[in-house]
């Protein structure tokens, strides 16, 4: 494969996002690279039927953040409030019965995608050039060689290739590209400890979803929002399609230390008994559940974020101050984000950041 100017490593929102700018830019001269066979990060969903429900990121706030908001309009997605309408139960103990609570709704409203966040995801990977992309391919090793970086590329059946380009713009969590990525020469001592310090969003997180023929809970006056001190659940929402389908998940209060000991069978039962508790005995008998551990995934978790509550940290510095890596590696992905580091909107603000700053930099070394 012939060099190219730009090279994107990582196929989540914030690396589709970077090549959909280049693309507005005028800029085909790039290649977007993502491990995993499918394109998204932690961008996932669960099929059921017709409809999709998030597996990862499920909301944004447009009053919040417009960047991401004039993104979902432009591309022409359709969005809808979470449902908060009604009642939420509250566990605070084994021994006593879950109450009954006064509901309440989030101000500015939460909002979904139609289609779940996927159809962000589909609708940018429309805007590209098939030929631009490849998944199911693994960087290894960025050599830096004066004025191009060399890239180590192992595809999913361990073929080994060697890529040239004149940028590579970095769309996985810092955490990640410090700890995969071998750097020749390394990083600045300094840099490579701040990008391992840095929490990776949704790394220590697993969520339990359970789908249903109705939505039942509505029914009883219930938002389907909960919270739990008991287990193994300790945040569950309505995550209802907007196409009909109905649904409800949690993020499972374990540690992933924890939830690795136990066999997923076993927490699928846990998580049917506790919705039972919360919503009455239909919600124990889901028509389809899925579990998405998300400290599981080698393209998403280290061992150093098995360890983390998966706050949302302080963005790094996204690129090289001095050095032969400096102009070569910018930083793109939502941790990378000044204002919303780990969210989607920091996705998109990292990535518009970053190819601002790749192409900067090329401008100043082209003079």
């Amino acid at each position: 494969m012939p060099p190219t100017r730009l090279t994107i490593l990582g196929g989540g929102l914030a690396g589709l996002y970077a090549a959909y700018l280049l693309e507005q830019h005028g800029i085909h001269d790039y290649l977007l690279i993502e491990a995993r066979p499918r394109w998204g990060g932690r961008i996932d969903a669960a099929s059921s039927g017709a409809d999709a429900f998030d597996l990862g990121p499920t909301w944004f706030w447009p009053a919040l953040q417009p960047q991401l908001d004039h993104l979902v309009r432009d591309l022409g997605l359709a969005s809808f409030a979470q449902h908060e309408a009604g009642d939420m139960v509250v566990e605070r103990s084994p021994n006593a019965p879950a109450m009954r609570t006064r509901g309440y709704l989030s101000s500015p409203r939460s909002m979904r995608l139609a289609g779940g966040m996927g159809a962000l995801v589909a609708a940018l990977q429309r805007r590209l050039d098939p030929a631009r992309l490849l998944a199911g391919h693994t960087v290894r090793r960025l050599a830096c060689g004066g004025a191009q970086v060399d890239l180590e590329v192992v595809a999913a059946d361990g073929q080994t290739t060697s890529l040239r380009a004149g940028q590579v713009l970095l769309a996985l969590p810092p955490r990640l590209a410090a700890t995969t990525l071998q750097f020749a020469p390394a990083l600045p001592e300094a840099l490579a400890r701040a990008w391992r310090g840095t929490a990776t969003w949704m790394a220590p997180h697993a969520k339990y979803l359970a789908v249903y023929d109705t939505p039942f809970w509505r029914e009883q006056g219930l938002s389907g929002e909960a919270r739990s001190a008991c287990g193994p659940m300790a945040e569950i929402h309505d995550a209802s399609a907007a196409s009909g389908g109905a649904a409800l998940f949690g993020f499972l209060g374990l540690p992933a230390q924890v939830r690795s000991s136990v066999p997923e069978d076993v927490l699928r039962a846990h998580c049917r008994a506790q919705l039972a508790r919360l919503f009455g005995p239909r919600a124990a008998l889901p028509q389809a559940e899925f579990l998405k551990d998300w400290a599981s995934d080698p393209f998403t978790a280290t061992a150093a974020d098995l360890q983390g509550g998966g706050e949302h940290a302080d963005a790094p510095p996204a690129g090289v101050p001095s050095g032969p890596w400096r102009g070569r590696i910018v930083g793109i992905a939502s941790e990378w984000s000044p204002q919303f580091p780990g969210y989607l909107a920091g996705a998109v603000e990292a990535a518009d950041l970053g190819v601002r700053a790749a192409l900067l930099s090329e401008g100043h070394a082209a003079r």
